[in-house]
């Protein structure tokens, strides 16, 4: 058989030829890879408008109103690879009320800074229709007979700004210099109430906090250390408040005063040094030490020692507080793995905060100087450890097992009024044992439980008596707490995976002769989430979950209106339900984009049982029994584009639908409608008008029906 074969034989000018096409070629490909490991720096800018008003869901994002916002950001880096030298700016919602700005430069290895700004609103989600006069400033002025003021709608909201310089810089191989410094302003105004009767008032925000920080660290093969400096300043600019009523004067301090002055934090300092340390004994063991001390004091004087008359301080009462607190902390750890199988991490940390400001009397009796009030300065001192062990065992177990250990020490005044719970002896135990198993190479899981018990010393007034009636304060309160926790990850398929989670736990609160507080307790949850990829350009991912939280407790209701006295049995029940589901692929080679559903409900129950001590009807008269059911309802719809016309140059539409309702009662009086600041007359000894007509009438509001659209359309153009 004859075979016809093409052959090419290699002459200089092909040879020549190929060189040239393979030289192309691989400049293209270099050209190519660089272009790609190249940082990418883009800059998008637009517009979005929201269709309402949503206070709820717009608390934090600078957008509570409705209107037209601008949309700028920017990611903008440079690198110049022969010296290692980084520009970066990152800039996020500038358009908007809330905004972040961050510069840095950064020459690797050698020394580097960085500028930072961010601006933080919150807005209070309420609508306040108040005639209160000096919103804002340290003097407010609450309408009587004498003249009213007209309502008006008012909106609170506080807004931070924090400004941030820091760098770093590399002495020697391994030892680097860290300085940090911040500076934030806080303004604004908060919900606030007079204290001495029901009234409403604005707390005005005016304060300064900085803080800096300086860290030498050295870093070895073996070491590693880092110690320093850590400061805290805190400037209130506003010292008191001045709450007046209208055309009145005059006033005894143990009635109701025609000015009423409210005091408001003072300005304090801290300061701390601290060593934080790691040590490589061997491969298989490290050992860890952190210690610090900080002082902080608060030595501002006082301004109600300068207010005269009805308001004048007590005649034996200090100027200053003096305050002082010194607290030590020191840590021990270690890391082991003695055998390949076992792992061992154990830990000892001891708190000290020693609480040395004086003590002394500030409310008593100025004909005689008798004291019937003090401060109350304790002290509390806390040793905690950890110990923990992970073993493997055959067929792809393991075991974990351990306990946490804490006893707390809390000392207070041998004399005075003691206004805060204490117990001089507070131990908690905490015992873990867990179980883990990979069953194949797409299913793993694992089951906990967890018992701990916390008691002690019974809670005593200043002389040792035992308090019997009091109510239990929940975080030292005697609690016994049993806890299970299981978890599965399960991938049947490669483009399937999932996450289940379960935890229940429960705990119980003994008596100890105190039968009014919190009684017992139950917590449970259940969540799933998975994702699922269709192809390379197409995953579905989606997560549920359902925690149900119950309380027992029981408390004392005193005769008013009709009502007997009686023990209340309060079954305390909240149920969360969430879900969201997420959709995101390529249409085509050019347009890319995502949906979502997010869907929340959350509903608080309070139903309680009666228990009458005395003559008289289950609920005060007006009323209709126990409180209803609070429920909150949100569902969010998100959709969005990408369009990109070349390389450099994307067009992105968002679109939001939010959905919020409620039917919180909480701001409304038992037949619904809107709760009213007093109005009438309060009994003033000694005022030029007694009594006094007070007209304040401010109502607080909720829209329980909250909708809003969102659009916004943003140009984004990257380049290298």
């Amino acid at each position: 058989m004859n075979k016809n074969i093409l052959t090419f034989k290699r002459t200089a000018i092909s040879a020549a030829l190929m060189a040239a096409l393979c030289s192309v070629h691989a400049d293209e490909t270099d050209a190519d890879m660089a272009q790609m490991i190249k940082p990418v720096s883009s800059i998008s800018i637009g517009v979005g408008n929201w269709s309402g008003d949503r206070p709820q869901l717009g608390i934090y994002d600078g957008m509570r109103d409705g209107g037209i916002y601008g949309l700028f950001d920017a990611d903008i880096v440079s690198r110049d690879d022969l010296t290692g030298t980084w520009l970066k700016l990152d800039v996020r919602n500038l358009g908007i009320d809330n905004r972040e700005v961050r510069g840095d430069y950064i020459r690797q290895g050698n020394y580097g800074g960085f500028f930072e700004f961010n601006r933080i609103t919150r807005d209070n989600p309420y609508t306040f229709t108040t005639g209160l006069q000096g919103i804002g400033t340290t003097d407010l002025t609450v309408g009587t007979s004498l003249g009213s003021f007209t309502q008006r709608e008012v909106e609170l909201g506080t807004t931070r700004e924090l400004t941030r310089l820091g760098g770093f810089i590399n002495l020697s191989p391994g030892l680097d210099l860290k300085i940090d410094f911040k500076n934030e302003n806080k303004t604004g105004t908060r919900q606030w109430g007079w204290g001495s009767a029901a009234l409403f008032s604005v707390e005005p925000l005016d304060s300064t906090t900085r803080q800096i920080e300086m860290i030498l660290q050295y870093t070895g093969e073996q070491l590693q250390i880092s110690g320093g400096y850590f400061g805290s300043m805190y400037d209130n600019h506003n010292l008191q408040v001045l709450e007046q009523l209208n055309g009145v004067t005059g006033g005894t301090s143990a009635q109701f005063n025609a000015t009423t002055p409210l005091s408001l934090p003072l300005s304090n300092q801290a300061h701390q040094l601290f060593i934080d340390s790691g040590y490589t004994f061997t491969p298989t063991t490290r050992g860890t030490f952190k210690a610090s001390y900080t002082r902080a004091t608060q030595d501002e004087h006082l301004p109600s020692y300068d207010l005269a008359g009805a308001n004048a301080p007590f005649v034996n009462a200090p100027s200053h507080l003096d305050g002082q607190i010194d607290t030590t902390v020191v840590q021990l750890g270690l890391n082991s793995r003695p055998m390949p199988k076992l792992s061992i991490t154990a830990n000892l940390r001891y708190n000290d905060i020693n609480d040395k400001t004086p003590l002394a009397g500030y409310v008593g009796n100025n004909g005689t100087g008798v004291i019937s009030v003090w401060n109350t300065p304790h002290s509390v001192k806390t040793t905690s450890g950890k110990l923990e062990a992970n073993y493997r065992l055959p067929q792809n177990f393991s075991v974990i097992g351990g306990v946490d250990y804490s006893s707390q020490d809390r000392t207070y005044p041998t004399m005075g009024n003691v206004y805060v719970p204490f117990r001089s002896d507070l131990k908690e135990t905490t015992y873990r044992l867990q179980l883990r198993r990979a069953f194949a190479d797409a299913l793993s899981g694992s089951l906990a439980y967890l018992h701990s018990s916390r008691d002690g010393s019974t809670y005593t007034d200043a002389n040792g008596t035992p308090y019997a009636n009091e109510i239990n304060p929940i975080h030292i309160a005697d609690r016994n707490r049993d806890k299970w926790r299981a978890a599965m990850d399960w991938e049947p398929l490669e483009k399937l995976s999932m996450q289940f989670r379960v935890e229940h736990s429960k705990d119980k609160y003994p008596d100890a002769g105190r039968p009014y507080g919190l009684k017992e307790g139950t917590a449970q949850l259940y969540g799933v989430d998975g994702s699922y990829a269709f192809s390379e350009d197409w995953k579905l991912s989606a997560w549920y979950t359902n925690d149900v939280t119950k309380a027992e407790q029981i408390g004392f209701r005193a005769a008013s209106t009709g009502a007997a006295d009686a023990v209340k049995n309060a079954h305390l029940k909240d149920v969360g339900d969430s879900l969201g589901i997420n959709l995101r692929g390529k249409l085509s080679a050019k347009i890319d984009g995502g949906a979502g559903v997010d869907w929340y409900k959350t509903t608080s129950s309070y139903p309680q049982d009666l228990t009458l001590t005395g003559a008289g009807t289950d609920y005060p008269t007006g009323t209709t029994g126990p409180l209803p059911d609070i429920r909150n309802n949100l569902l969010r719809l998100k959709l969005d584009a990408k369009y990109a016309f070349d390389k450099n140059t994307d067009l992105r539409i968002d679109l939001i639908h939010e959905r919020w309702h409620t039917d919180d009662w909480s701001w409304n009086f038992a037949d619904g409608t809107p709760f009213t600041y007093y109005t009438g007359n309060i009994t003033c000894t000694g005022c030029s008008l007694t009594p006094v007509p007070v007209v304040d009438g401010t109502t607080v509001t909720a829209k329980q029906t909250q909708k809003s659209n969102f659009i916004g359309l943003r140009y984004i153009y990257k380049f290298h």
